[in-house]
């Protein structure tokens, strides 16, 4: 069983509390209907909201940043001129996006980055997580006829009943530039993978 608690630190005093016991894969499944209840229960004195889309006041974001909703862009985040956070994104605060990355229906948590032409899609990122420039965590098998995610749980490849799910990366995992992360990717916390490396759970042994 994967347990959200065990990759992502006081996940239990996070706005995340209520969806705590979900699978990874699971989460995401639901994020725009999650992020559109979070949404409705924000301090309104310190988010600037409009049509599903929050930034907290303190948030910096560039212009040319592209914002889809539902969205939400926590306390102290940089998001970079060129970027694009689409498909319902929870971002926590002090996070920062850097130019030409993209981010689809994902929640990351506090401290994590995006260098630059980064793509996450479908995925949760624990607290300060670090994507160096040009890494991808790719969501969706293309390859194959069965477009259903395996995830590999002490050892052995589970069904996520899912056709879309990236990755769950641990607290302070570290991501080097041009790594790629097949679809159904569980890092615990402080998991390293290398420059131009290619982490596949479905062929790890």
């Amino acid at each position: 069983m994967i347990r959200l608690t065990d990759y992502i630190a006081n996940l239990a005093q996070s706005p995340l509390a209520p969806w705590a016991g979900l699978a990874p894969w699971a989460l995401v499944a639901q994020a725009p209907a999650v992020v559109r209840q979070m949404l409705a229960e924000l301090p309104v004195d310190e988010y600037s909201a409009k049509d599903e889309v929050a930034i907290h006041r303190t948030a910096i974001v560039e212009p040319g940043a592209l914002l889809k909703p539902p969205l939400i862009i926590g306390a102290h985040c940089f998001i970079a001129s060129g970027s694009l956070l689409r498909g319902g994104c929870w971002v926590d605060e002090h996070c920062i996006i850097g130019p030409g990355a993209e981010l689809k229906t994902t929640f990351m948590f506090s401290g994590s980055k995006l260098a630059h032409f980064n793509f996450v899609g479908d995925s949760v990122l624990g607290h300060g997580v670090n994507l160096e420039a040009g890494s991808i965590v790719a969501n969706y098998r293309n390859e194959r006829d069965d477009k259903e995610v395996l995830v590999r749980v002490d050892g052995v490849l589970q069904r996520s009943g899912c056709d879309k799910f990236g990755a769950l990366l641990g607290d302070q995992c570290r991501i080097g530039a041009n790594a790629v992360l097949a679809p159904g990717a569980l890092l615990v916390p402080g998991s390293v993978v290398g420059r131009g490396h290619v982490f596949d759970a479905e062929a790890s042994v």
